[in-house]
């Protein structure tokens, strides 16, 4: 799964309190050209859409509707993301996928990298700087830690990159086995 000059992707995520729908832009080199993301609930609703320009520069426009007790969507002019070429939309596996691409985290073991993301919060919008490190030991396994939230996982991925279980978040499910098919 080579990246020519770009690749996209979409999906959606459901929960009690909102439903989520994204889609991901992505330039030579698995490095990010766009993210646009819509949350809606019950009351309120969020739209981003957050892009990185050839200059390397990173610009969000931001809508909010309705009433809810989160923090305001969009990039904030003291959020420095000039390191940053990746984004990580919190709660989607998916966007893991440029950074084990771009280090080449599929073959034999790679060090751990220090990487800055903009990183989307999930339901807010809001757009973060994210210190994170990518590492792998063997073909299949990447260790992916975010020291800005603490957090650290093993993730299991497929031949392309793509998360097919990410622990306590996400695991991909065998289409044929999946139900209604």
């Amino acid at each position: 799964m080579p990246c020519r000059s770009s690749a996209a992707a979409h999906g959606t995520s459901t929960c009690d309190e909102y439903s989520a729908a994204w889609s991901l832009e992505v330039g030579e080199g698995w490095i990010t050209r766009r993210l646009d993301v819509a949350v809606r609930a019950q009351g309120w609703s969020r739209d981003l859409s957050l892009r990185r320009d050839d200059a390397a520069r990173w610009s969000a426009e931001a809508r909010a509707a309705g009433t809810v007790a989160l923090p305001a969507p969009g990039l904030s002019a003291d959020v420095d993301l000039d390191a940053a070429v990746d984004c990580d939309l919190g709660l989607c596996p998916v966007t893991n996928t440029m950074p084990i691409r771009r280090l080449g985290l599929l073959g034999p073991p790679v060090a751990e990298a220090e990487l800055v993301m903009a990183w989307v919060e999930v339901p807010s919008l809001r757009v973060l700087r994210s210190g994170q490190r990518y590492g792998s030991h063997d073909a299949g396994r990447v260790r992916y830690a975010s020291g800005d939230r603490g957090f650290q996982a093993e993730l299991v991925v497929d031949e392309d990159g793509l998360v097919v279980d990410y622990p306590g978040l996400a695991r991909r499910v065998d289409e044929e086995a999946a139900p209604g098919r």
